[in-house]
């Protein structure tokens, strides 16, 4: 069993993503932005994430660059999902190179809705190794 944070704003969508990794066995833990999320991996290392690009107050990128300043988190595979089309996101990525260190890109990048076969599909080479990292972007 692997564990599995989701962070996101929308109470919806987290009971979606809570309920399609705990069918599949996992343990999930659920954070409503980046405050939240940075607090679970305080307390426990994921063996993935998945996180929401757009977020008030703490959002996704805020996340994704405080994993990726911390040396025990940056190995852990993210899944950014995300109504922001793909083009997008990558501009963003890339323009926060202006505020700090660019941002390597994520496992994977997936706009929302997504099917759950394609997070499982994403995710579950992951959870069966218990974490790692390959970079992949999907629309």
């Amino acid at each position: 069993m692997a564990l599995v944070l989701v962070v996101d704003d929308e109470l919806s969508f987290r009971f979606f993503l809570k309920a399609l990794f705990e069918t599949e066995g996992h343990e999930v833990v659920v954070g409503r932005n980046a405050r939240e999320g940075i607090a679970h991996l305080k307390k426990r290392k994921p063996d993935l994430i998945t996180l929401d690009v757009m977020m008030p107050e703490h959002g996704g990128l805020e996340m994704y660059r405080a994993l990726n300043a911390e040396e025990a988190w940056r190995d852990i595979p993210v899944i950014m999902l995300s109504g922001v089309q793909t083009d997008t996101y990558a501009h963003a990525l890339a323009m926060s190179g202006a505020t700090g260190a660019p941002l390597p890109e994520p496992y994977a990048y997936v706009e929302k809705p997504p099917t759950p076969e394609r997070l499982l599909e994403l995710a579950r080479p992951v959870l069966e190794r218990g974490g790692g990292t390959s970079g992949r972007n999907e629309r």
